[in-house]
């Protein structure tokens, strides 16, 4: 298989700019250098893990490892010890690839370390033969239980990102800024390598901020990536700074992933900024799998159509096909193609139920599709599908429409037991206004005007803050029903 970035060799791309994290960049040559030193310090590793801050040395570390054909570890800095400790055994690791000023947590003391110099000089490998080869090994969030380690190869990757490209129009030409964490399929597959298999440039702010995402689109970025809590932070600040909504007026692509954007902030931004943000939906096992194309029709609340090469159904809960897409019937999303990952590290047995008899990945998501194929997820089958009165309700749908009321700044959704409907519909509210929130009545008659009265929540929490991971989402076996 050729390299996953051919810019790294391209004499045309060699004094680009290819990586730039707060004041400190380096361009292809640069990178291609760096890379090429350390992928020979680590040739002889079966797999290395990458202690994943958000700097340049992370990137570096990445490349290295995936042009020597190593499999790299992304680990989370701020991962637990016992959680460290969980996937460092599983996943075995020989070296550690740090950058030089970091402290590394206990659980990492055993490993040999290797510390990443960016200025290094030396020449790149041949890339490794085969799209099968490992590329990452990247750890599930273990909300069922311990994280499990999805083996990402190399031509998932490539088919990814290039598939991407397709979608978005996304050329060496584009400048990307983003501010996520770099031990994740979005912010490092998505918004290091995406870029650098382009030929283009990525900015990383370090720590998103919304007086950063101006400075960069104001000097050239052309593109953003971020996730709804960004997002919900830029549309909060747009009234009082006309210049983000200036610099945001002047974006090739805004694009948010990782949970759903409230169709609220759609709105919000798109009235300050002329700019509507195209969805994505993928997940560590299938990189992305669709997305709304940058020359699509937008539509606030969906994640779009299959990207190239990918196949999606929804099924039935007795996997029967959906027979028919209209925007109504509820099924979970299974998948197959390129995309997908090899297997669960050491786990054959979760690997075998990951997947049906003919070979479609089970997402657990819970999705409508329109008939012209646009896709609106509106949950994970295990938090998120309430069956009540005989429907099958997603939470993401009442979610929505919660936050369209002007009350409320935050909303989750989930169903708990009830002996009449099987299970009633609870809310979970953010006030605006602490000291006078919506009461539930005038919640329950919001929901009921705009979807149908069986969707109405029952119950209604007010809490002063919604339980998020790092990544934004809610983090729904956290909220208690007692």
């Amino acid at each position: 298989m050729s390299s996953l970035f051919p810019g790294l060799t391209a004499a045309p791309s060699a004094g680009r700019t290819a990586l730039r994290f707060g004041d400190r960049a380096l361009t292809y040559a640069e990178l291609a250098a760096a890379a090429g030193a350390l992928a020979d310090r680590i040739a002889d590793a079966s797999r290395v893990a990458v202690w994943a801050t958000p700097t340049l040395e992370t990137a570096v570390a990445v490349v290295a490892a995936l042009e020597a054909g190593v499999a790299a570890v992304p680990l989370n800095p701020k991962s637990g010890e016992k959680e460290l400790g969980h996937i460092l055994a599983d996943s075995a690791p020989s070296l550690v690839l740090a950058a030089p000023a970091d402290e590394l947590p206990a659980p990492l003391l055993g490993l040999a370390r290797v510390d990443v110099d960016a200025q290094a000089g030396g020449a790149l490998p041949d890339p490794p033969a085969s799209g099968e080869d490992p590329a990452l090994i990247v750890y599930t969030s273990g909300t069922t239980g311990p994280p499990k380690g999805a083996v990402i190869p190399r031509r998932a990757v490539a088919h990814t990102l290039d598939a991407l490209a397709d979608a978005w129009q996304w050329t060496a030409d584009d400048v990307l800024v983003h501010g996520l964490p770099l031990f994740h399929v979005h912010g490092l597959v998505l918004g290091i390598l995406g870029p650098l298999r382009r030929g283009g440039s990525v900015r990383h702010l370090g720590r998103f901020d919304t007086e950063g995402v101006a400075r960069e689109l104001t000097d050239g970025a052309t593109m953003l990536f971020g996730v709804p809590t960004m997002y919900h932070r830029i549309a909060q600040a747009l009234p009082e700074t006309p210049q983000l909504a200036k610099a945001l007026g002047r974006a090739r692509l805004l694009v948010s992933g990782s949970a759903a954007l409230p169709v609220h902030d759609h709105e919000r931004i798109t009235a300050a900024t002329g700019q509507r943000i195209v969805e994505r939906y993928g997940m560590t096992e299938t990189l992305m799998n669709t997305s709304v194309r940058a020359d699509g029709e937008p539509r606030a609340g969906t994640v779009g159509v299959p990207l190239p090469g990918v196949e999606l159904r929804l099924v039935e809960e007795d996997g029967v096909p959906v027979a028919s897409y209209d925007g109504e019937t509820v099924g979970e999303i299974q998948v197959r193609g390129p995309n997908l990952f090899s297997e669960y590290l050491g786990r054959p047995d979760a690997t075998a139920a990951a997947f049906t008899e003919d070979g479609w990945f089970r997402t657990g998501d819970m999705a409508v599709r329109d008939p012209d194929g646009y896709v609106r997820i509106v949950g994970r089958k295990a938090t998120d599908l309430i069956k009540s009165g005989g429907y099958k309700i997603g939470a993401g749908e009442i979610e929505n429409a919660l936050l369209e009321h002007p009350g409320v700044r935050e909303a989750a959704v989930t169903g708990e037991p009830d002996a009449d409907l099987g299970e009633r519909i609870v809310a979970w509210i953010v006030a605006e206004d602490p000291q006078s929130p919506p009461s539930a009545r005038e919640l329950a008659d919001h929901v009921a005007r705009r979807l149908a009265p069986h969707k109405r929540p029952r119950v209604v929490h007010h809490l002063t803050a919604l339980p998020r991971n790092d990544m934004g989402k809610v983090m729904k076996r956290a909220l208690s029903h007692d």
